[in-house]
């Protein structure tokens, strides 16, 4: 550990402990348990479009429970990952497949908008920070009224006058 100058101690981590810490915490999401809150600060802050800002594990419960309340299953495609890695920093880019509770199912792919998504991490004393996850949270395409690209289907209207 290493002392600074504001007091508390900083563990050093290497990029591919931040990159195992992100990671870890896709996977135990993906098993549907909640034991991904560990990974988590107790001070850990996580934005979610819609939802807005959590702050501490309280709140990050909360918004974890409002999401998970819309889903019966979701699986993260890890082999397509996209890392960018920089000082505490660990960003990944990737898409998703799974079911809706309202039994809609999705999978990233050029006949959908759902499943895309980027999380942004920031990972010190391997613990979450700060994680900004960049999703369109409407997994089952019901708000598209409001999008002139988008069809009463879900799907992008390309030659539209």
């Amino acid at each position: 550990m290493n002392d600074t100058s504001a007091g508390f101690r900083v563990e050093p981590m290497t990029d591919e402990q931040r990159k195992a810490v992100a990671l870890e915490y896709l996977l135990r999401m993906d098993r549907g348990s909640n034991d991904y809150m560990e990974l988590f600060d107790k001070n850990a802050q996580v934005y979610l479009p819609k939802w807005g800002f959590a702050r501490g594990t309280e709140e990050i419960e909360l918004l974890f429970k409002d999401l998970g309340g819309l889903l019966e299953s979701i699986e993260h495609h890890n082999v397509h990952f996209n890392f960018l890695v920089q000082g505490d920093m660990v960003v990944i880019e990737g898409t998703t497949a799974g079911t809706t509770k309202g039994g809609v199912s999705w999978r990233a792919g050029p006949d959908s908008h759902a499943g895309y998504w980027c999380d942004v991490f920031e990972i010190r004393n391997f613990k979450i920070q700060r994680l900004s996850i960049y999703i369109d949270p409407d997994y089952e395409g019901a708000d598209t009224a409001r999008y002139p690209w988008l069809g009463s289907d879900g799907k992008r209207i390309l030659n539209r006058k």
